[in-house]
């Protein structure tokens, strides 16, 4: 159990705030949770109350259905609440549609929590919004200098230009909606076929008014009658299309490799790169960061004698 400034500690479980008893993204069942989005790393089924956004709730329900079980307090960006004597403040972090940024404000201390974000622009969720604070709790998932992520939209424009069916893989939340809109703005007459794991989130989104374009439930003799068509595959299921010959394989990820087989890797990240997340990290006044979910080692060597510290919850992966 680490402290992190004098509100929380580092559990195993996750943040906890040991004054009011509430988790923050925890890793296993509570009693109190307070979820900044729903990526399954992030929001778990089993938590008896939940704080988070309507949009996180939604994506929860569809994820979890049934055994979800949990009395939602739905949180609205901006709009502070008190858990005790802790004033907590949601704002967006632009990761995926309801994603949060957690401001925690105890004490005349303010502890930014950013859970997963981006600052990269992306139509189909809420804009980064950036926020001051004392201590940050920041991800850290690409910090290194090796990680410069280009525009989405021209990694999208030269694939686009195969003349042949694309078997695109994605993952189901977020990076999936975001690749169909933006092949809808490119290529508009493009047909996305989706596959059924990920068809009830693109229409989370929709009934959330993101626009999402040109797509359909996956059929494959309608995919394949056209090589225009486009297949969006999660990973769980992208390896098993090979069966699909002639069709370039594409694998959307801000990693430089592809952990599955294919042609191609389409560079799209919903986590800031190195540059954005030091941006963050200068501009927010914190004395103090911590880093989370990755490797901070590099952010600890930059900041090396500029007086601001930099403490590690995790080590190196």
């Amino acid at each position: 159990m680490k402290p992190v400034g004098r509100l929380f500690h580092f559990t195993s479980t996750g943040l906890f705030c040991p004054a009011q008893k509430f988790y923050i993204d925890p890793s296993r069942k509570v009693p109190v949770a307070v979820i900044s989005h729903a990526h399954g790393d992030h929001a778990l089924p089993g938590h008896v109350l939940i704080y988070t956004t309507r949009a996180t709730r939604l994506l929860m329900e569809e994820r979890f259905g049934p055994k979800l079980r949990a009395d939602f307090r739905e949180v609205e960006f901006g709009r502070p609440f008190f858990l005790g004597d802790v004033k907590i403040t949601f704002f967006p972090a632009g990761h995926i549609l309801g994603s949060a940024q957690i401001l925690f404000e105890f004490d005349g201390e303010r502890y930014l929590y950013t859970g997963d974000f981006k600052v990269q622009h992306d139509p189909t969720c809420e804009k980064f919004h950036p926020v001051a604070c004392d201590y940050l709790i920041t991800e850290t998932t690409f910090a290194h200098p090796d990680y410069s992520h280009p525009s989405p939209l021209d990694e999208l424009s030269n694939l686009l230009n195969t003349k042949a069916h694309l078997v695109i893989g994605a993952y189901a939340v977020g990076k999936a909606q975001r690749i169909t809109r933006l092949i809808h703005e490119l290529a508009p007459d493009r047909c996305i076929h989706v596959h059924p794991l990920i068809t009830g989130y693109h229409r989370v989104y929709e009934e959330n008014g993101v626009k999402l374009g040109n797509w359909q439930p996956y059929s494959r003799s309608r995919f394949l009658e056209d090589t225009s068509n486009v297949l969006l595959l999660p990973p769980s299921v992208f390896s098993r299309y090979d069966r699909h010959y002639g069709a370039k394989k594409v694998f959307a990820t801000g990693w430089k490799q592809s952990y599955y087989r294919c042609d191609h890797v389409l560079t799209i990240s919903d986590h800031a790169d190195w540059n954005d997340l030091i941006n963050v990290i200068e501009n927010c006044g914190a004395h103090t960061i911590f880093t989370l979910h990755g490797d901070g080692t590099s952010v600890k060597d930059k900041f090396s004698g500029t007086g601001k510290v930099i403490e590690m919850l995790e080590g190196p992966r």
